[in-house]
């Protein structure tokens, strides 16, 4: 992002004008060699340095442009609130014993598991007892290391204990682990600062619940909140890899976006999966044939470009499938042209109707070198 100036630091106008100055205050000509000017040109070196670092303070008082510990500064000052801190991933176990029991058995608090590769240590986050008569109980787990890292285990992975209790005999999460996410950015601080202005609203704004949402964890990417009818609240999350998101993360943003300083007494809020629309890519590239680059330095840039543009496809919701987006990506990888059989452009719904909101998922990708051409 282009910073602001708010004074200037061209060298040789700051010179000419010292020299100006010197010049009319003492009488005598600064010649080009002479001590004056070097002396002069040392004074402006300062001056410059100090300039410099009053444009960076400028900037590192606006909080657009503001980085690490100074947008945190101006978080805490205008916004009250703070960076988002690492989150542990949570995802909830079923514990098994080995027979039903005449009375009811204990599984504490902080029992931990893991995978079979000790790879991540979860705990239990709450006291859960088997009833009698009962052969399992379900709690929620919660990952010991804060971060991204603990998020995707689908069900069964997480199967080891390691605190056993009386009459255990399995484990297993039946959840695919969600919610951990890592340390906001400053792209996602600054983000999260400016949404945070419709928190505000207590009347059920929409960017009040989007908020809300996107406040459970910096791994979701887009939320659409609409009201189908008066008095429903339905609420849709993308996570970042451009998957709709799991049980885990909707329950936790339906927690969120539920609780009573948040919702109005009159909404009845769900949380509900977005529409997926798939899509392939079938497409041929040329390349010139005075080109510099190399067949391989080419095929790793246009590949490159088809991923970016996967990601770009996926990270909103209701965003129309835009070949032109494709072509304008590879176009910029040194290949002379694109023959682009799929995909087609594709209205999709941003929920802004009431309808439930679209994505864009990729199917196949098909990616063919077509050879050299000439111009």
């Amino acid at each position: 992002m282009k910073e602001y100036k708010f004074v200037t630091t061209d060298a040789e106008q700051l010179v000419s004008q010292l020299i100006a100055t010197y010049e009319q205050i003492t009488g005598t000509t600064v010649a080009p060699a002479s001590p004056e000017r070097l002396f002069l040109q040392v004074i402006a070196d300062i001056i410059i340095h100090e300039r410099v670092i009053l444009n960076f303070v400028g900037n590192q008082s606006i909080p657009s442009r503001a980085t690490g510990e100074n947008l945190d500064a101006l978080g805490e000052l205008f916004f009250n609130a703070s960076r988002p801190l690492a989150q542990p991933a949570v995802c909830t176990m079923r514990f098994n014993i080995s027979e039903a029991q005449t009375s009811a058995v204990l599984i504490p608090a902080g029992t931990r598991v893991t995978d079979t590769k000790n790879t991540l240590v979860w705990e239990t986050v709450e006291d859960v007892y088997v009833g009698i008569g009962q052969i399992s109980a379900e709690v929620q787990a919660r990952c010991q290391t804060p971060g991204a890292a603990g998020n995707g285990y689908t069900p069964g992975q997480i199967n080891t204990a390691i605190d056993v209790f009386p009459y255990y005999d399995s484990c297993e999460n039946i959840t695919t682990s969600a919610g951990g996410a890592d340390v906001a950015t400053d792209a996602e601080f600054y983000e999260r600062l400016r949404a945070s202005q419709d928190a505000f609203s207590t009347a059920g704004a929409r960017g009040s619940y989007i908020y809300h949402a996107k406040k459970v964890s910096t791994e979701i990417a887009d939320v659409v909140a609409i009201s189908p009818e008066a008095g429903e609240v339905e609420l849709y999350v993308l996570m970042n890899d451009g998957t709709p998101a799991g049980a885990e993360i909707k329950n936790a943003v339906l927690a969120a976006c539920s609780d009573e300083t948040v919702r109005p007494l009159t909404d009845h809020v769900t949380v509900a999966d977005p529409v997926t629309v798939s899509y392939d890519i079938n497409l041929t590239y040329y390349i010139p044939r005075n080109t510099t680059k190399s067949p391989s330095e080419i095929e790793a840039a246009v590949d490159a470009a088809v991923d970016e543009y996967i990601k770009w496809q996926h990270s909103r919701l209701g965003r129309d499938i835009n070949p032109s987006y494709l072509i304008g990506l590879l176009m910029q990888t040194g290949i002379k042209r694109v023959e682009l059989t799929s995909p087609t452009f594709t209205e999709l719904s941003d929920g802004s109707e009431g309808d439930p909101p679209e994505v864009a998922v990729v199917g196949t990708v098909t990616v063919t070198n077509g050879g050299y051409e000439d111009e």
